[in-house]
C-alpha cells in the first residue's frame, strides 16, 4: 500500500467543527464543502455523506461525529461533523477538543434556538474562534437582517461579520471556506517534543480491531512505531496511520496539529477509550492530556436479551459499542421477571432509544427494556444515604424519612404566540418559572426547573406537538431537591412484577396506577383462569382490572337428563379454575413491557 510521505506545514492547518442546532443545517453544509474541496467525486456523492450510519440516513439526524480531512487553496483543513440533539452533547464536547475553531450554523428562517446558545457557550468555554453563518438563504421564509440582529443581541457577535449561506444551493460556502483560513488560528505544537496525541474517537472493527481517531498536539505519530497509552498503561504498535480524506488513506505520519485515524491491532476495548492519550514509548511525554470529563447518565433502564443464551453476547455488544459510544454506562442486574441483564444509564430518552436500536441491529440481538427511570438520593432512618436508579430495589417507605429526586434547569426558545400553552405544560409537569426573556418581538425564551422524572418520558413529544414544532429545549442539571414520591407496583395474581415498579409523585400515582392497570389488562392475552392486575403502593391497592378466563363449555357433551348433572360439571369446572389460579403462573409476552410504557397510545 502507497504512504502519503507529504509533511503539512503547520500554519497552513485549520481544525474546526461545524456546531448547530438539530435540523439547521449541519450535514448538508458538511456535503458541500465536501464537494467543493474535491473530496469526493460527484458520481459518489450522496445527501448526509459523513453519516455512515443506516439509522443516520432513516431518522435524519446525526449520532455520531464524523471527522474528514479537506483541502483548499493551500491549506489542509480537518472538519468534524457534530451532532445537533441535547442527547448526544458529548460528542460535541469531545469533538471541540480538538479544533481551535467552530462554524456556528443558525437556520435564517428559525433563527437562534435553545442548542445554539448551549453549543456557542461550549465553543466559548474551550475558547475557540466562531465562525457564524446563517443558512438557507433560499428559503422564501429566510429572514437574514432580522436573525444577524439577533445572533448580535444574544451572542455578541457582530451582526457585519455573520456570513450568509444556503448549504443546498452552495451559495456563500467558498466565502465561508475563505473566512475558515483567514480568521480560525492555526495549532499550536512543537515537533520536537516528546510525541502527546489525543484519542477523541474510536470505534470496533472485526476485522482490524480498535480504530482511533486521534488529533496529535506535539510530536510525530509515525507508523511501525511503539506507543504507550498513557490512562490504560498498554503497549501497541502502529499498525497504520492515516487521514480521512472522506475514505481512509494511509500516510507515513502525522504532525503537530494533524488529525488522522490509528490502528494499533487493539482487542481489548479498554485500551482506547476516548480521551486515552497516547506517546512514544521510547520517548515518554511528562504526562496525560487533560482528556473529557466523564458525562453523567440521566435516565436509567433495564436491558434484558428475549433469549437467556444470548446473555454472554449481549455483555460482549455493550463493550464493544461503549467504544465507539463512551456516554452511556451498564451494570448487570437480574430481575425475576425477565431474568439475567444490565442496568443502562443514558444521557436522555432519545439517546437510551439509539443505543437500543443499535446492540439490535448491529450484533443481532433481541431486547426488552423497561420503564426509564432517573437517579434518586434516599437518606435512611439512620443518617445513611443511598443512590438509587432502579425503583425496585427502593426500601419500605418506613425505613427512609427523606428521598430527594434530580431537577433540571430547561430552557425553551419559543415564537411567542405558544407561550401559553409551553407554561401550561410545564406548569402540570411540576415545573417553576426562573426566567421569561424576549429575544426579538416575535420570539422567547422561557426557562423552567423541572423534575428530571417529568420530561424523560413524552416532555419533548408535548413541548414540539403544543409549539407546531417551533420550539426547542436545552437543558442542564439542576441539583436535586426533596418530593413527596412513592413507589407503585404492579401485580398480576397477587405476585410482583418488579419490571413494572416505578417511583411518581404522590399526587400522580392513582393516576398512573389506573392508567397502567387499564394499558395492561388490553394487552395481556387471557388465560386458563381469571388474572387480577392491582396497582399498589405499599401494602395498598389503588387500582385494579381483571383479565376474563378462557371460558370452556364443559356442558357441551350432556344430551339431556337431569339439571343437577349440569351443575355438577360447572361446579367441578369452577373448583379446577380456583385451583389453577392458585398455582398458575401468568405468562407475559416479552413485547407487553414496551408496549405497556406507551401509555399515550
Amino acid at each position: 500500500m502507497k504512504l502519503n510521505t507529504e509533511v503539512v506545514d503547520p500554519t497552513k492547518i485549520r481544525n474546526i467543527a461545524i456546531i448547530a442546532h438539530i435540523d439547521h443545517g449541519k450535514s448538508t453544509l458538511a456535503d458541500r464543502l465536501l464537494e467543493l474541496c474535491g473530496a469526493v467525486e460527484q458520481r459518489q456523492m450522496r445527501e448526509q455523506y459523513l453519516d455512515s450510519m443506516d439509522l443516520e440516513r432513516e431518522r435524519g439526524i446525526t449520532i455520531k461525529l464524523q471527522s474528514v480531512r479537506l483541502e483548499w487553496k493551500g491549506h489542509v483543513i480537518n472538519l468534524i461533523d457534530t451532532p445537533g440533539h441535547v442527547d448526544f452533547g458529548y460528542e460535541v464536547s469531545r469533538s471541540l477538543v480538538a479544533c481551535e475553531g467552530v462554524i456556528l450554523v443558525v437556520d435564517a428562517a428559525q433563527g437562534i434556538e435553545a442548542q445554539t446558545l448551549a453549543n456557542t457557550y461550549l465553543a466559548l468555554e474551550n475558547d475557540l474562534e466562531i465562525v457564524a453563518v446563517l443558512n438557507k438563504l433560499d428559503l422564501p421564509a429566510a429572514d437574514p437582517d432580522l436573525h444577524a440582529g439577533e445572533m448580535e443581541q444574544v451572542l455578541g457577535m457582530p451582526a457585519e461579520e455573520v456570513l450568509g449561506i444556503s448549504a443546498k444551493t452552495g451559495m456563500g460556502v467558498e466565502d465561508l471556506l475563505d473566512a475558515v483560513i483567514e480568521r480560525v488560528p492555526p495549532p499550536v505544537g512543537n515537533e520536537s517534543d516528546p510525541l502527546q496525541a489525543l484519542i477523541f474517537d474510536s470505534h470496533f472493527d472485526t476485522y482490524r480491531g480498535v480504530v482511533s481517531s486521534v488529533r496529535v498536539v506535539n510530536g510525530r505519530l509515525k507508523q511501525g512505531q511503539k506507543l504507550l497509552f498513557i490512562q490504560a498503561g498498554a503497549v501497541h504498535e502502529a499498525d497504520e496511520v492515516g487521514v480521512r480524506s472522506p475514505d481512509n488513506s494511509p500516510v507515513d505520519s502525522l504532525g503537530p496539529g494533524e488529525v488522522g485515524y490509528l490502528i494499533a491491532g487493539i482487542k481489548d476495548v479498554r485500551d482506547a477509550r476516548s480521551g486515552e492519550t497516547i506517546t512514544d514509548n521510547n520517548r515518554p511525554a511528562d504526562g496525560a492530556l487533560p482528556g473529557y470529563r466523564e458525562p453523567q447518565p440521566m435516565v436509567f433502564c433495564g436491558l434484558y436479551p428475549v433469549d437467556g443464551d444470548d446473555y454472554e453476547d449481549f455483555r460482549d455488544a455493550l463493550d464493544k459499542l461503549r467504544l465507539d459510544d463512551g456516554s452511556f454506562t451498564f451494570e448487570p442486574e437480574t430481575s425475576t421477571a425477565l431474568g439475567f441483564g444490565f442496568r443502562c444509564g443514558f444521557l436522555g430518552l432519545l439517546h437510551m432509544e439509539i443505543v437500543r436500536e443499535r446492540l439490535e441491529r448491529e450484533f443481532d440481538l433481541n431486547l426488552i427494556a423497561t420503564s426509564p427511570s432517573v437517579k434518586y438520593q434516599i437518606v435512611m432512618n439512620d443518617g445513611t444515604e443511598l443512590v438509587v436508579d432502579n425503583p425496585s430495589t427502593l426500601p419500605q417507605s418506613g425505613d427512609w424519612r427523606e428521598i430527594s429526586e434530580p431537577y433540571l434547569k430547561a430552557s425553551m426558545i419559543t415564537p411567542s404566540a405558544y407561550t401559553g400553552t409551553l407554561m401550561e405544560l410545564c406548569q402540570a409537569r411540576r415545573g417553576r418559572m426562573e426566567k421569561m426573556e424576549y429575544l426579538s418581538p416575535e420570539r422567547l425564551e422561557i426557562v423552567y426547573t423541572l423534575p428530571l422524572a417529568e420530561v424523560v418520558v413524552d416532555f419533548f413529544d408535548q413541548l414540539k406537538s403544543r409549539s407546531q414544532g417551533y420550539a426547542s429545549l436545552d437543558y442542564e442539571p439542576a441539583g436535586y431537591e426533596p418530593g413527596d414520591l412513592v413507589r407503585v407496583d404492579i401485580l398480576f395474581n397477587s405476585e410482583q412484577v418488579d419490571a413494572f415498579s416505578t417511583i411518581v409523585h404522590r399526587d400522580n400515582s392513582y393516576e398512573y396506577g389506573r392508567r397502567t392497570a387499564e394499558k395492561l389488562k388490553s394487552i395481556i392475552p387471557r388465560q386458563q383462569f381469571e388474572v387480577p392486575i392491582q396497582a399498589a403502593i405499599g401494602g395498598r391497592i389503588i387500582a385494579r382490572e381483571t383479565v376474563k378466563a378462557f371460558r370452556k363449555d364443559v356442558t357441551e357433551k350432556l344430551y339431556g337428563g337431569d339439571v343437577t348433572r349440569k351443575n355438577k360439571l360447572l361446579k367441578k369446572q369452577k373448583e379446577g379454575k380456583r385451583r389453577m389460579k392458585s398455582i398458575g403462573r401468568v405468562e407475559i409476552p416479552p413485547d407487553t413491557f414496551i408496549r405497556a410504557l406507551r401509555l399515550d397510545d
